[in-house]
């Protein structure tokens, strides 16, 4: 029997041997609680601050101390839309977002809407999944706390203007956060020369382990922690913390940034998705892609309009011929709800919404899995063109 081919990195990624081995030796190795002062406490608090380090450098953070190691995005994201609203409400209750953020970051901002009176500023985005910076400019004002736009969007893999929006908001009295889940070891991310004062990363995105991530606070920048308990990190993020799961997030990091190894990946992703649009044209199969393909889209993900055929029962059909896509964002898969990011590109009554599939590509893909997708799609669309027609007669 073949394996599956995965084409789901957007929705989380499989370990890599290295980053398994690193995880498993530090277990054995560094198992000591790394605020206790033993000899075994300081061996793991050592490492841990060697993996601080990879994590700072990988951004071009200015100090170690910026980097609070958290269980991953969404406690990363939710952090930072809490806390800057409990710390900053003084000074003006609104948040800059845009309609298509991942779910970590609108629903903690519809519930301070719905319950602690702030004002959410929603930015429009079009159909190259992308916003209108004048729209952003326009929006800021005097009582504008914090400005939330994502690195790289989950679903159709735009590439917003990070830099842009950085150079925006540094003359504003807001802060500025990213949610940089999806572009963190895909496209370049510098804190300082793009002004980021906050920053939200998850390993298991990067064949590193779940339950794992860090959040980039820009020196200077204080505000209450989240949860309550002890001084871990700085006083930043209580509880023991993970010591192998940082050591092999620390791994995965450095086998994407390594050697130029982040541009390699994604020359060889570019030239994956080149594989297949090609195969689609070959194939005559009726379809466009959602955003577009030129530079301000992530090299690892494409999001495909497959005109006329359901995308759960495309999925389905897919997952029987051994071959794993999604439908949108894994965080609402088991969801009946459209894709929030598609109505938000093309509108509620599009049928990109129901028929639209997302394949996003990992350093373990080849051009053989491309083949056997394309394969499969040539066997499977024109069968449910087929029954598709039966039906109507």
């Amino acid at each position: 029997m073949e394996e599956r081919v995965y084409l789901d990195n957007a929705g989380t990624t499989p370990m890599l041997p290295e980053t398994m081995q690193a995880m498993t030796d530090a277990m054995h190795d560094y198992w000591g609680n790394a605020s206790a002062t033993n000899y075994f406490g300081r061996q793991a608090r050592g490492v841990l601050e060697k993996a601080r380090h990879v994590m700072a450098k990988s951004i071009n953070a200015k100090l170690d101390s910026e980097i609070n190691i958290t269980s991953g995005g969404t406690e990363s994201d939710n952090t930072v839309i809490y806390q800057t609203a409990r710390a900053r409400q003084s000074e003006g209750k609104h948040i800059i977002t845009t309609k298509f953020e991942h779910e970590a970051v609108l629903r903690p901002l519809e519930d301070l809407e719905k319950h602690q009176g702030f004002k959410v500023t929603y930015l429009d985005v079009d159909q190259n999944g992308q916003i209108d910076l004048q729209q952003l400019k326009d929006a800021l004002d005097d009582e504008t706390i914090l400005v939330s736009i994502m690195t790289v969007n989950n679903e159709v893999g735009s590439h917003l203007p990070i830099h842009e929006i950085g150079e925006i908001v540094k003359d504003s009295n807001a802060w500025f956060h990213t949610d940089a889940v999806q572009g963190y070891g895909a496209v370049p991310i510098d804190v300082q020369a793009d002004h980021i004062d906050l920053l939200s990363v998850s390993a298991h995105k990067i064949h590193g382990p779940k339950m794992v991530g860090f959040l980039y606070r820009r020196d200077g920048i204080n505000f209450p922690p989240l949860m309550r308990g002890g001084d871990q990190e700085m006083k930043h993020r209580p509880g023991t913390e993970n010591v192998p799961a940082a050591l092999s997030f620390a791994k995965a990091i450095e086998m994407h940034f390594a050697n130029g190894q982040r541009e390699k990946n994604a020359a060889h992703y570019v030239a994956l998705k080149k594989q297949l649009i090609q195969g689609l044209d070959e194939s005559n199969i009726d379809y466009e892609i959602n955003g577009n393909l030129t530079d301000n889209m992530a090299p690892q993900t494409i999001n495909i309009w497959f005109k006329g055929i359901r995308n759960d029962a495309l999925l389905v059909n897919l997952d029987l011929n051994g071959i794993v896509g999604a439908a949108g964002s894994a965080c609402t898969a088991g969801s009946l709800e459209p894709s929030h990011v598609l109505v938000a590109m093309y509108g509620k009554t599009s049928p990109r919404i129901y028929e639209s599939l997302r394949f996003s590509l990992g350093m373990t893909n080849t051009s053989e899995d491309i083949q056997r997708l394309l394969k499969a799609l040539r066997t499977i669309i024109p069968q449910m063109k087929v029954e598709a027609t039966k039906k109507v007669d």
